[in-house]
């Protein structure tokens, strides 16, 4: 690439030529939705999303404790993943904590286990949230976490 060259088309459109704008003007139940990239981000998180900027790659992963899961997490860095998703335990996806009785047994077994902020903060010690998007597939305890 030459000096100021991104590699970015200048234009684009369709397959029959017709041109394709980077987005559409919308309207919602309360009036205009905002443009992308911008507060409370309805349209998405970047302007012109990835158009300018590669997918997010991410591999699902999380296993046993906390610590053991921020180690394989820096590691998928190292090798050039640019995007983090993490896998939680059980228990952790249904509210139990590891200790309860009915959680023991599956505490840690296909993914991390989480109990406390202590453990989020464990999880994602050294790694530079700003940069780093995340994704947690997790749905009953969302709101908790």
């Amino acid at each position: 690439m030459g000096e100021g060259n991104t590699g970015r088309k200048k234009k684009y459109a369709t397959a029959s030529g017709l041109p394709l704008a980077a987005w559409l003007p919308a309207s919602g139940p309360d009036g205009p939705l905002e443009s992308p990239g911008e507060w409370p981000f309805t349209r998405g998180i970047h302007e012109e999303m990835y158009r300018k900027r590669l997918w997010t790659m991410r591999q699902y992963a999380g296993f046993s404790s906390a610590k053991e899961t921020n180690e394989r997490f820096r590691y998928l860095l190292e090798q050039g993943q640019t995007g983090l998703s993490v896998a939680f335990d059980l228990p952790t996806q249904i509210g139990y904590d590891a200790d309860h009785p009915l959680a023991v047994a599956e505490s840690g077994q296909v993914g991390v286990a989480i109990n406390s902020l202590r453990d989020f903060e464990t999880l994602f010690d050294g790694i530079p949230l700003k940069e780093v998007s995340v994704s947690m597939t997790i749905n009953a305890t969302a709101p908790i976490l």
